[in-house]
């Protein structure tokens, strides 16, 4: 199959990694059927004119808007080979600190959104025993840290369900990959995508550092380069068993490691009690 034969279906993609990976892709021959919240603005940013290039204003948390979104790229393509659930943003604040609403609406979008999409293209994969699905998670999907607690639930929720995801499609020769990045140097520490919680409670002196420092001292810093993230997303799918797991950047490979370690040694030092919670043999 020719790279004009096979589709790529991402969500969020009017900046960041998503933006540079349609770019990517289009400048490889596929086709790609990229969602935005706003498609004039979308098209804007990616700045290229192609019939392989289809922009889509989706609101991701409506199924029906998903599956508008779904079927007008099949009218146009016939397939989707490739999924990526992009879109997401980060909320950074305490527990106490987050509202409700604001806990609801970033597992809207980075939970119940990517699975809105998955859902709505599963069929299709499933019929044309086809398909490679790719997560965008982060290694803060395998652990967190103080004032992300929320968004990193999010990505812990998107773990899980890629987990499972995998074992489940695998007979339609359905792949899923979870990509994990460390920091990537993209303005997602500067931007819409990074909201803080709107009731910051001083006392939670440690949190108003963290917030600080994402905002202020990390940016244009961080080790990860977004071209390569993306071409590497473009790569994986070119590789006969790709992971389920796919940490990118020297920083993950070391957040990894110390949760492994961390976790590894509390369970090691507390076996005891957990085997004297067995019924006696």
């Amino acid at each position: 199959m020719k790279n004009q034969d096979k589709t790529w279906f991402i969500t969020g993609t009017s900046q960041g990694i998503g933006l540079i990976l349609v770019k990517q892709l289009l400048a490889q021959g596929y086709n790609v059927a990229a969602t935005a919240r706003n498609a004039e603005s979308l098209k804007k940013a990616v700045g290229i004119s192609s019939p392989n290039f289809l922009p889509l204003e989706v609101d991701l948390v409506n199924e029906s808007s998903v599956k508008q979104a779904v079927k007008d790229t099949l009218a146009k393509f016939e397939s989707i080979e490739y999924l990526v659930n992009n879109a997401g943003y980060g909320l950074i604040g305490g527990i106490e600190e987050s509202s409700d609403k604001e806990v609801r609406a970033n597992f809207d979008v980075n939970v119940f959104g990517l699975l809105n999409v998955t859902r709505a293209i599963l069929p299709h994969m499933r019929a044309a025993k086809y398909g490679h699905i790719i997560n965008l998670s982060s290694v803060f999907g395998l652990l967190a840290g103080a004032g992300w607690g929320i968004y990193c639930s999010t990505k812990f929720a998107v773990e899980a369900i890629s987990e499972a995801l995998v074992q489940e499609v695998n007979p339609f020769g359905i792949k899923v990959t979870l990509i994990e990045p460390g920091y990537v140097r993209t303005n997602f520490l500067n931007s819409s995508s990074l909201i803080t919680s709107s009731a910051p409670i001083e006392a939670y002196t440690g949190i108003r550092d963290a917030v600080r420092s994402h905002q202020e001292d990390l940016p244009g810093k961080q080790l990860g380069d977004p071209e390569k993230v993306a071409a590497l997303i473009v790569e994986v799918t070119k590789w006969p068993e790709p992971p389920l797991h796919l940490l990118t950047g020297s920083d993950a490979y070391q957040f990894a490691n110390y949760k492994i370690d961390s976790l590894k040694n509390e369970i090691e030092a507390n076996k005891e009690f957990t085997f004297s919670t067995d019924f006696e043999a």
